[in-house]
């Protein structure tokens, strides 16, 4: 039987990966994941039916630690992939707080990679990166896989370093090594933290939305947006079409604007926006008002995102109204 460790399984993106490594595969699944704040213990694995079940096994553990002998016997030698995904990814909170995003996010890439190098059948080291690390895509700037990094924020520089040292790692060690960068995800149990599910809340409670723009305060910022399970298909697709040593960007359909996407959700909620444009940049440096990435390489191998934009934010929306546990 295949097995494929994926690391920060209980996360966001993270639970949305193995929901889907679950329905359209045989996989044996195993997720580690330490269980912070951003995870709500095992609350998103409960809601997409995907705990106590015979192909998947959680383990509570802090890749910050090299993984102990103990782990190491209950995970087996026949580990065929790794999709390394935990990391702490808060831009705000790096900023406030930076050494804890360093430490985690570089020591639990070196640890797994540490791990990695004792497994003599592993087919795929996938590590997960961000659009983040290539810094701001001023104007109409694409950035293409293997650009040159210039992260802005200490969020962004710890993914970049624990990116390289990735291939430094295939380079030395023979790692067999696949890294995606992808841009601002969103959907299902996102944390209230990030944008969407706030402009859900903030609107569904007659709030104003506060909206990330530039210091003239007329035009908002950018993202390219992509549903999780999206990307979740992005990583099946490249693990069975990727080549080993790549870079390969997971890039959304559409440039929205962050005033664009707060209407499209109160329009869709059926209720006014209120909100202001404020210059969250001069204040805070490290937050950057646009990133971009070039998708052309995934599109040439013949990817296509399952399911368009628009879409997937209607749906997204109307669910996280039925279902407002997840807002709090």
């Amino acid at each position: 039987m295949t097995k494929v460790i994926v690391t920060g399984g209980c996360g966001f993106i993270g639970h949305h990966v193995v929901e889907h490594l679950y329905l359209n595969t045989d996989w044996d699944i195993i997720v580690i994941d330490k269980l912070t704040y951003a995870s709500k213990g095992y609350e998103r694995l409960r809601d997409t039916e995907c705990l106590n079940n015979d192909r998947i096994k959680v383990f509570c553990y802090d890749l910050c630690t090299p993984i102990s002998e103990g782990l190491k016997y209950e995970l087996g030698e026949d580990i065929d992939y790794i999709i390394h995904m935990a990391a702490e990814t808060h831009v705000d909170n790096s900023i406030k707080d930076p050494v804890p995003f360093i430490k985690n996010n570089i020591m639990s890439t070196v640890n797994l990679l540490e791990y990695a190098r004792t497994l003599k059948d592993l087919k795929i080291f996938f590590y997960f990166s961000t659009d983040e690390v290539y810094g701001p895509a001023l104007g109409e700037t694409m950035y293409k896989e293997d650009d040159r990094h210039k992260p802005t924020n200490p969020y962004s520089a710890s993914k970049s370093g624990a990116e390289q040292i990735c291939v430094a790692y295939h380079n030395t060690y023979g790692i067999p090594l696949m890294r995606v960068n992808v841009m601002n995800v969103f959907g299902e149990r996102q944390h209230i933290e990030k944008f969407i599910p706030k402009v859900i809340k903030a609107v569904l409670d007659d709030d104003k939305v506060y909206i990330h723009s530039y210091p003239c305060k007329t035009k908002s910022g950018t993202r390219f947006y992509i549903h999780a399970r999206n990307v979740a298909a992005a990583v099946l697709f490249l693990m069975n079409n990727g080549v080993l040593g790549e870079a390969y960007n997971i890039t959304g359909e559409a440039e929205v604007s962050n005033l664009e996407m707060a209407t499209m959700i109160a329009k869709i909620i059926g209720k006014d926006l209120k909100y202001e444009l404020v210059d969250f940049h001069s204040v805070r440096p490290g937050h950057d008002i646009r990133y971009g990435l070039n998708g052309d390489k995934m599109m040439e191998m013949g990817w296509k995102l399952p399911v368009g934009f628009e879409e997937s934010l209607k749906k997204m929306v109307l669910w996280t109204i039925k279902n407002k546990k997840w807002l709090e």
